[in-house]
């Protein structure tokens, strides 16, 4: 009796959400000995995301990249930066990197706070930047990818620069 009890709750917190409406969209799977309910939600976009998103298709509507000259693509989290050199025309990534990446985790340090910082990311440039003049990359299209150009997304820019890549 407990488990049709905990299934009978279960499915009048379901319906319940089912008459609210709203921000979940709920479903009910169904077997033959047993009946379980489950719901999904989708999380939305917070404004800020959505606008750091409008300001990079702007810019991607103005920058592409070809094999002659690559787009350079930054993405910046709270605690990373990543970043791949990228040629649009033939839809291809030519190189990738971020500060998770054991090259990087050997120059800057394995602690977690050392990819935080600008010198991080500057040496991300610089390794990615290596990597390109090996391929025979020198120019490149810098997409900031919707961040302001300051600090780690600067740095970046600024390693790539110092590898021999110009931008």
């Amino acid at each position: 009796t407990r488990r049709r009890t905990t299934m009978m709750s279960t499915m009048m917190s379901l319906s319940a959400r089912a008459a609210m409406g709203g921000a979940s969209m709920t479903t009910t799977k169904t077997t033959s000995t047993t009946r379980r309910a489950s719901v999904v939600t989708s999380a939305k976009m917070t404004p800020k995301e959505s606008k750091r998103q409008q300001r990079h298709r702007k810019i991607r509507s103005k920058v592409s990249g070809s094999p002659e000259r690559p787009r350079i693509s930054v993405y910046r989290s709270n605690q990373h930066v990543y970043v791949q050199v990228i040629d649009d025309e033939n839809q291809k990534t030519i190189a990738a990197l971020g500060t998770m990446s054991p090259k990087v985790k050997d120059v800057i340090g394995k602690e977690e706070w050392k990819s935080k910082t600008v010198e991080s990311a500057q040496e991300v440039g610089k390794l990615l930047g290596a990597m390109c003049v090996e391929q025979g990359i020198t120019r490149a299209v810098f997409d900031r990818g919707g961040f302001l150009y300051h600090g780690r997304v600067k740095a970046v820019a600024d390693g790539c620069r110092e590898a021999g890549v110009a931008m």
